[in-house]
């Protein structure tokens, strides 16, 4: 037996121990959750990739649920932020406050200082309190004052937005969006999920607790065995392809140049990457396939390709182009 096959097979035994917590803290949300497998998967994929997601969907699909089930599951810190037109930076981070006693400012920390951070409605807050929350997420630090403070591990924002009521709202930019790993959007329950959903949730007081199955240091262990996991050549190859495809589609035979602005940008490359590993790794698998690739490539790419004016006019959005670069680039 090789040596890389043998390597494999000893990743996969590290990822049989170190995923057996997520399978609980699944099966956890599932009592409180019926069906949105895809919005699980993607908040695990999150968490495992130390990156953030923004999940957008119409209002009373449990995305604002989901994610406080996630939290009850982890053994750790969680804050829900409603965002409103008249939040400031310093409801979010915290402040400096003057002590009349003797002079001297403290420092009050914001509501940021938590591990499992929920932005609700976060295009309904002005740029200032978005840039404050989007800085902490890429630096992992806050600044109040002079000083600086590292903000604890794991640290993961999931933030909502609802894309059909445009008043009083205030759009992310798109240097902005692309700052998030994922951006996830929730459909509708099929008619068996609703039917579960009214006979589990139609009374006054439904029960939506979560035992905590889960601590950080699970999260950060699981993290370690996340970036051995093994991708092969050809697997980073398709993954680059995919990228190159959104900038230079005519390179890969694809008529759809008119329609895409701007193409993908390098944090796609390498959400793409970790996100597959991640997608591996709650398989159980040691290994990185292309299907884990198409898996986590539409939440991926959906918001970091900007689309043209011909192809609004033509009614083609960011995910016809990542479904038609999926459809033709070749897979390994």
């Amino acid at each position: 037996m090789s040596t890389a096959l043998l390597d494999v097979k000893q990743i996969s035994g590290h990822v049989a121990a170190r995923s057996e917590p997520f399978r609980r803290l699944q099966e956890q949300m599932h009592r409180v959750i019926v069906g949105q497998e895809a919005l699980l998967h993607r908040m695990f994929v999150a968490l495992l990739s130390n990156g953030h997601m923004l999940i957008e969907g119409v209002p009373g699909l449990a995305k604002t649920m989901s994610v406080a089930c996630l939290a009850q599951g982890i053994h750790t810190a969680f804050q829900r932020i409603q965002f409103t037109p008249d939040l400031l930076p310093a409801d979010l981070i915290g402040t400096l406050m003057y002590r009349p006693n003797d002079g001297t400012f403290a420092v009050q920390k914001g509501p940021i200082f938590s591990n499992v951070i929920l932005a609700d409605e976060i295009n309904r807050a002005p740029a200032k309190v978005q840039s404050a929350l989007l800085e902490a997420m890429q630096e992992r630090q806050v600044t109040i004052g002079k000083e600086t403070f590292r903000l604890d591990e794991p640290f993961l924002v999931l933030a909502t937005q609802n894309p059909i009521e445009q008043e009083g709202t205030y759009p992310l930019p798109e240097a902005q969006v692309d700052r998030f790993m994922l951006k996830v959007v929730v459909k509708y329950p099929n008619k068996a999920e609703e039917r579960r959903i009214l006979d589990r949730m139609a009374c006054t007081s439904p029960d939506v607790r979560v035992e905590a199955v889960m601590s950080p240091g699970d999260i950060l262990e699981a993290r370690n065995v996340v970036d051995e996991i093994y991708i092969d050549d050809k697997v980073k190859d398709y993954i680059v392809d995919l990228t190159f495809a959104t900038r230079d589609p005519a390179a890969y035979k694809l008529p759809i140049a008119e329609w895409i602005q701007y193409g993908a940008s390098p944090r796609a490359t390498l959400a793409l990457t970790i996100g597959a590993k991640a997608t591996a790794f709650l398989a159980g698998r040691g290994y990185v396939t292309p299907q884990d690739v198409k898996t986590i490539a539409m939440d991926v790419l959906r918001h970091r390709v900007i689309v043209t004016y011909e192809a609004e006019a033509e009614e083609k959005s960011s995910e016809d182009v990542v479904r038609a670069v999926l459809d033709h680039v070749a897979v390994p």
